[in-house]
This record gives structure tokens, sequence and C-alpha cells, in this order.
């Protein structure tokens, strides 16, 4: 998980607006320009939710408000196996489905709830970490996917596939000690005052989590920001370097809408409370801006500037950029609560340290 936004509610989804079913919807591809699909014992249906004939494995490419397979158009296709449908190449359980949308296609997986929690495990921490880490991990995604199920209902589908929600690539990495924690954990998820939480959480905080409205603007009760020297046993895997021209930063930012030329330095702003970058600078001969370090993250990009725990350094028509952690630094950090647990805290402790004042209950309990 990356920076999503918070949802536009003071910080959780009451649990009335949570759909009946446990099923969730998942877009595994976007504006996809065609996609391959195979798989043993397929099921496909068309339009009118009628059984067609294709010889596999198949080819869809996009048309015009529609889908093209053989010269045919279909406005919606329905691939179903008892085992998996293969997408790409990659095994998902349950339905997929195949639309045209934002000029190309859209591939949604629909599954059971505990299924897509096995599948997801191992794309957001290892499995092979201790048990109550990954128990913990179980719960969070859990509650993160049915906030956004109760969020999404009328939207095609509820959670991206990627950092923009939390990553899943279907059953391909699977494992028994995933199906461990979320069989171990099965229906619970975290509340606070009777509504299903916001759960975000990152991979490595760097000594401190974040708040919320330093991140979003918005201040969220269990989302306060709380200390943990557990991640830093990372370190210096948890640190961090990267090296960009001022031509490299000026294009990015022009790519992001910034009207300006002439880059010629950066200037780090102060320190929020958490340690973390509170804004940052652009000199330029024209357009010259002052942004937070949370949109400067984001302009230059995620995986190069991983956190705003940074400083900077102006080495002639270069800048060093040093820091800490990964992530945007909210809710639970993924390698705080792995050392939590190889200290021996239990995953409801763990829950309970990174999102004071929450209650961990059963989805069927709220209902």
């Amino acid at each position: 998980m990356l920076v999503p936004a918070l949802l536009p509610l003071p910080g959780s989804v009451r649990a009335a607006a949570v759909v009946p079913d446990d099923s969730v919807r998942i877009a595994i591809l976007k504006s996809a320009p065609d996609v391959t699909l195979s798989g043993e014992g397929l099921l496909v249906t068309g339009d009118d939710g009628q059984a067609i004939s294709l010889q596999l494995p198949v080819m869809v490419k996009p048309l015009k408000n529609g889908l093209g397979v053989n010269g045919k158009f279909f406005r919606r296709l329905t691939f179903v196996s008892s085992a998996a449908v293969y997408v790409n190449s990659k095994p998902y359980r349950g339905v997929t489905e195949l639309s045209f949308a934002e000029k190309g296609i859209l591939v949604v997986n629909q599954l059971p709830l505990e299924e897509y929690l096995v599948g997801l495990i191992n794309c957001e921490i290892s499995s092979a970490w201790p048990i109550e880490s990954v128990k913990a991990q179980a719960v969070i995604a859990r509650t993160y996917a049915m906030n956004r199920k109760a969020a999404r209902q009328s939207a095609p589908y509820h959670l991206e596939s990627s950092v923009m929600d939390q990553v899943y690539d279907g059953c391909l990495i699977e494992d028994s000690r995933a199906l461990r924690a979320v069989n171990e954990t099965k229906g619970e998820i975290l509340t606070y005052s009777g509504a299903l939480i916001q759960a975000f959480y990152h991979s490595n905080c760097g000594g401190k989590t974040e708040a919320a409205e330093n991140v979003w603007g918005m201040s969220v009760p269990y989302l306060k920001g709380v200390d943990c020297i557990y991640c830093l046993t990372a370190l210096p895997a948890a640190a961090w370097e990267c090296k960009l021209s001022l031509d490299d930063i000026e294009s990015r930012l022009r790519s992001s809408g910034y009207k300006l030329s002439g880059l010629s330095g950066i200037k780090a702003g102060v320190n929020n409370k958490s340690g973390r970058m509170q804004d940052v600078t652009v000199v330029a001969a024209k357009g010259g801006v002052t942004m937070n370090g949370n949109q400067f993250r984001k302009v230059i990009g995620f995986g190069v500037i991983k956190s705003t725990r940074f400083t900077v350094k102006i080495q002639q028509n270069e800048v060093l950029f040093s820091g800490v952690g990964n992530g945007h630094g909210v809710g639970l950090c993924q390698w705080g609560a792995k050392q939590r647990a190889l200290d021996g805290f239990e995953y409801r402790e763990i829950l309970s340290y990174y999102y004071p004042g929450t209650r961990l209950q059963k989805l069927s309990e709220i209902r």
C-alpha cells in the first residue's frame, strides 16, 4: 500500500454500509490494450449470460464501447473456472469479468474476501515472517478491503490491485502460512466507535508513524502517530539514497503540471513532529514553487523518494536525497509489526499499538 486518499468520511465507514455478501471486486487491469485468457474447464458467458464457445487461449481487444473476440462484438465477457482463470498468464480464483472502460479493457476479479486475502499476503509482506505479524496483516487487509467495499458499492470495482489500494497478484503466490494467518483471524476486523476503520499501513516508518492529518489533511483519532523503534532493526535496509539531476527533477515537475523553467535548486523546509519533511521549495528562474513533502514525493515518484523523512544536498547539477523509511508512514508499520512479533507480542497487541482506541471484532458482530 502506498498513498491512497482518505475517504470523505471522518476516518471510518459505518458498518451498516457494508454490503451483505463477503465477496470483493478487484480491478486487476485498467485500460488494457488487449487481454489473453486461458484455463482448464473455463465457462465463458457473453452479454446475455449465455455460454459461448471460444478456442483457448483467447485474446480480447477493445473496440468502440465494447470488446472484440475473433471478429465478434461483446459488451461484457465473464470467465469462470473451478480452478483458476489465467489473465495474461497470471492465475485468479473466482470470476473474471471484462468490459470496455477508459479507452481500453477493464478486468475485474470477483472472489470471496478470505480467498482474496490469502493471495494478498505475500504481495504485501512475506508469510515467512513471524505468524503473529502475518495475522496482523490479514486483519488490516480485511478491514481495509471491507471499508473500501462499503464506500464504493456503486463503483465497477471495490479495490485496485496495485499500491493505490492493496497489492494483489491472484493466487500465484499463495501458501500454507498465508492461509493459516487468514483462517486463524477469519472474519476479524478493526472498528472504532462501532465503525470499520480506515486501516492504512506502510512498509517502514523509520522510527515514528505519521498522523493522518499530515498526509491527507484530515484528523483521525486512531491515526495520530506512535513511536516505533521496532522497525529500526531493519536498518540499514530501511535507509535509502537517490541522486537526480536538476533537469530530471524539472522534467518530472513539468510532467505533473508545474509551469516552471530554469530549475536551480531544492530547499528543504522544516520537519514536523514525526521528523518528516513538512514542505519543499523548488527554486527556478521562472515558476518556483513551495509544496508539502507528500506532494513533492508524489511528483518525483513514490518509488524514488521512498518517504518524507529525508534530507536534501545539492551537488553541482545534482540533488542527493538521503532518507529512512518507506511509505506514507500512517497506521501500521509492517517492519515494526514484524519485530514486535519477534519480541513476543501477539497480533491483537500489535494492532492495538498501531491503531490506539480501536477494537477487534467479527464482521458478523457489526452487521
